[in-house]
């Protein structure tokens, strides 16, 4: 069994909304009381539509936003009761990768002092010693010395997002978060980052929190996946279960909209009815309840938590069997 290197416990954050000029009565319920848990050297894949609060649980986890409440331990630490000063030590060995690489780098600096950034405010190196480093980090990744003193305007958009990974590999970091690292790239310079990133977890034994759309992708990637709904986690399980089995039925519906290339093959497709719930103070009960082809009175009053349904397989639904 791997050792957990990340536990996410009933984490919330929570978005203030200002009805006046210091008044404030209501919140977006952004992240709300997500747990979750990813071992050494594995790859949990999160999932779920846009605004649903995937980018907003990476941020909060590695406290680039500041969470409402609940525990993020590191190697059993619990990062949320750090001071600055602990925490910069802490960021070492947690780093992430954005989604778009053009706004991610600095327009202004060249490839070499943007890889090298993270060894000068570390105090790991200086000088000729951070160039080697860089040099070192950007062979890793595909790129090499001629990358070196060019600005990211005179690379392409896959350059750019194997120097984004550079960097975060520049301080020997045990878990990443790639978030939608591949979403503004073509699609085959997305193949080649993908097995680069598989290629460096085997080397590194990196841990990865992979978020994506793109169901495939998550499924290429992961070991094991989250689906998540308006804030909350709604079904975890291994790749294979989530795909092969899914549970829930927005995971259903979700699985259900994948293209098959196969024209030959039909698959029936899952149409969802019903808007999403607004996040700004959610009613009572089941997030799914207003999409949901099975939901009852009680799924409107009661709210689910994840349950096993089967082996190392969690479910949020009233009407699993």
């Amino acid at each position: 069994m791997l050792r957990i290197l990340l536990e996410v416990r009933n984490l919330k954050k929570y978005f203030p909304i200002k009805t006046g000029l210091f008044k404030t009565t209501r919140y977006l319920h952004a992240v709300d009381n997500v747990s979750l848990i990813i071992g050494e050297n594995e790859t949990l894949g999160l999932v779920g539509e846009s605004g649903c609060g995937k980018s907003t649980l990476a941020r909060t986890i590695l406290r680039l936003i500041e969470p409402t409440s609940g525990e993020v331990l590191f190697n059993g630490v619990n990062i949320l009761k750090l001071s600055h000063n602990e925490m910069k030590k802490i960021r070492l060995k947690m780093q992430i990768v954005y989604q778009d690489p053009f706004s991610s780098l600095n327009p202004r600096m060249r490839i070499k002092d943007i890889v090298s950034e993270p060894f000068i405010a570390h105090g790991v190196a200086k000088g000729e010693e951070a160039r080697e480093k860089a040099l070192d980090l950007l062979c890793k990744v595909g790129l090499g010395k001629e990358h070196l003193y060019r600005f990211p305007h005179e690379l392409s958009g896959g350059q750019k997002q194997r120097v984004a990974i550079a960097r975060a590999l520049a301080l020997d970091p045990e878990f990443i978060i790639l978030d939608e690292p591949t979403s503004f790239l073509d699609v085959s310079i997305q193949a080649q980052i993908l097995n680069l990133l598989l290629k460096i977890q085997r080397e590194l034994k990196l841990s990865y929190l992979f978020i994506s759309h793109d169901l495939r992708v998550i499924y290429h990637m992961s070991d094991r996946v989250a689906v998540m709904y308006a804030g909350k986690i709604v079904e975890i399980a291994s790749a294979e279960k989530i795909f092969q089995h899914p549970l829930h039925p927005y995971t259903q519906a979700l699985l259900s909209s994948i293209p098959i290339p196969d024209p030959e093959i039909r698959r029936k497709k899952i149409i969802l009815k019903g808007e999403v719930p607004s996040l700004i103070d959610p009613p009572p009960g089941c997030r799914f309840y207003s999409r949901c082809p099975h939901a009852s009175p009680t799924c409107r009053k009661e709210e689910v938590e994840l349950l096993k349904a089967e082996d190392n397989h969690f479910v949020a639904c009233n009407h699993i069997e």
